[in-house]
């Protein structure tokens, strides 16, 4: 039978697990209400899919896999969405009712109630392309000027894409944590509010916000299903997808929470170098992977009190099964749904298949003929130009 994937080395690290109560104190049941029902207010709100990959299931040996199927959120093609708008609403919230000494609710900034307030307030934040399309459209539709940086290698389209949104986009020669260090340096210096979703000391309102959105995508995936997956593979990055999808999976099924398992490209594999340290532990990136999504070196602190308790293993996958994954989600196996994911979105199942493949690691994480895995396809097609290379073969670009 002929290979899904070209042989893939992965990293992994069984995690030493912390005990404590992050996944229910950093993240309240109260922070996802409160999100969940202002987000599912605003215009073009719908719920993504849920898709049974049932053949592929079968071909490598597991019980069930479900996808998570973020492409369609609000037309922005990014699970990221329901995060950055949401912050910069909140942030849009809160300085509004500082500089007017009024109470304002969500609901406000979201009408134009305080339209000429809110067109004093920048916006800024760093970006590898979705965190920072979210913002920009979430600024369009409150009404905020916003300032985006990019660093080098994030794709002309990406840029594009925001500008379009009406941002200012602002791209440097250095890497990913430099555009974070300059959001902040400029935001400081002009009086802008940075809305990102990676925390650092004194700041961790806004980054709450962006994970406190993503609990919106994790509820639907819950109340979908009769019974917990045993199985979820979560993208890394800065670690707020994991930390959000995991406090809500906590928070519903309690100790029937699946095995939490965290996939990072092995360019940028910062929670992955923080499972071997025991703490949240940055790392240089030498040369960007085609994950632009995951291209972090600095974890988020916020997020890492999340990760520490509750994920059970930090594995790393290689370039090279990237886009044939990428390629295999779109021309799938008779049966399955045709996906156009981005790069970043495959992650989980590019890991799941290769972990098929060696099977002292398969027993050692419990993936075997009875796995039911929940998979975050946690992006569409966020570049057509870079996909269409992808799907041409041509997996240098």
């Amino acid at each position: 039978m002929t290979a899904l994937l070209p042989p893939a080395r992965l990293g992994h690290v069984a995690a030493t697990r912390k005990t404590g109560d992050a996944a229910t104190r950093v993240l309240t049941r109260d922070d996802f209400a409160t999100a969940r029902a202002e987000i599912t207010q605003w215009d073009g709100h719908a719920p993504t899919p849920l898709v049974s990959l049932a053949t592929l299931a079968a071909r490598i040996g597991v019980g069930e896999i479900l996808y998570k199927d973020e492409g369609p959120r609000f037309g922005l093609g990014s699970f990221k969405a329901l995060g950055g708008s949401y912050a910069a609403q909140r942030v849009l919230q809160r300085e509004v009712a500082r500089r007017t000494g009024n109470e304002v609710s969500l609901a406000d900034i979201r009408t134009g109630k305080y339209a000429d307030a809110v067109a004093g307030i920048t916006l800024v934040s760093a970006t590898d392309g979705n965190h920072g399309r979210s913002l920009a459209w979430g600024c369009q539709r409150w009404g905020a000027p916003c300032r985006i940086y990019i660093h080098a290698e994030v794709s002309e389209g990406r840029a594009s894409a925001m500008r379009d949104l009406g941002a200012d986009v602002i791209r440097i020669d250095g890497d990913y944590d430099e555009s974070v260090a300059l959001a902040k340096t400029e935001a400081e210096e002009n009086g802008w509010f940075v809305v990102s979703d990676t925390s650092w000391p004194g700041y961790s309102l806004p980054p709450r916000d962006v994970m406190s959105g993503y609990g919106v995508m994790t509820q639907e995936i819950c109340e979908a299903l009769e019974r917990a997956p045993t199985h979820v593979f979560l993208q890394g990055g800065v670690g707020g997808l994991a930390a959000g999808v995991i406090a809500g999976l906590r928070q519903y099924w309690g100790d029937a929470m699946p095995r939490v398992l965290i996939v990072e490209p092995e360019l940028a594999a910062c929670l992955f170098e923080s499972a071997k340290t025991g703490t949240a532990t940055n790392v240089a990136i030498a040369e960007e992977t085609l994950m632009a999504g995951l291209s972090c070196g600095e974890p988020s602190q916020l997020a890492w009190e999340i990760l520490a308790e509750e994920a059970s293993d930090f594995l790393t996958i290689p370039e090279a099964i990237v886009a044939p994954t990428v390629r295999l989600m779109a021309r799938p196996l008779e049966g399955d749904t045709a996906i156009e994911a981005g790069e970043s979105a495959i992650a989980g199942l590019a890991v799941l298949i290769a972990i098929r493949e060696d099977a002292a690691l398969a027993d050692t994480l419990g993936i075997d003929g009875q796995a039911r895995v929940l998979l975050i396809g946690s992006e569409g097609v966020t570049d057509p130009e870079i996909f269409s290379m992808i799907m041409e073969g041509r997996d240098a670009a």
